[in-house]
């Protein structure tokens, strides 16, 4: 069977998803559908914490390594829930990548790379982004993988 079987080959499901987690409560949300998701179609899971690199945070002393030292410890609080999930249930084939940069950009490369077959995404809860675009946004409008957006 090919690696990107056609509708009734016998193979219907994704077999790598990438989930962008940022701790939030939609993320968290989307990390459990993209677990799940996962879980029943035994695909690769990929989940993906981005830590922002924010103008600001380098005009203060010491402001860059106060948000890389708080992205770490958010991505290590992720870790731990999802080797907590892996011990509960049932086995998920899953790797938890950590980068900084922008999210949309990071994501879509993370999904050409592993050349997934979905992209699960948490909603964005911030007013601006409906004016500027979410990532949930501008990973659709990308084109090149399926997208859920999970509230």
């Amino acid at each position: 069977m090919s690696e990107k079987s056609p509708p009734g080959s016998g193979f219907e499901g994704p077999r790598v998803i990438v989930a962008g987690v940022d701790g939030s409560d939609t993320s968290m949300r989307a990390a459990a559908y993209a677990w799940g998701l996962a879980r029943r179609h035994d695909a690769r899971l990929v989940m993906v914490h981005v830590s922002p690199l924010t103008a600001l945070s380098t005009l203060t002393p010491g402001g860059a390594a106060a948000m890389r030292e708080a992205s770490e410890e958010v991505a290590a609080e992720l870790r731990e829930e999802f080797r907590r999930a892996l011990r509960r249930g049932p086995a998920v084939r899953y790797e938890f990548v950590t980068e900084q940069g922008d999210a949309a950009t990071v994501l879509a490369r993370v999904a050409d790379e592993t050349r997934a077959d979905a992209v699960i995404v948490g909603a964005s809860a911030q007013a601006g982004h409906r004016l500027v675009g979410s990532v949930a946004v501008r990973l659709v409008r990308a084109g090149r993988w399926p997208v859920t957006v999970v509230p």
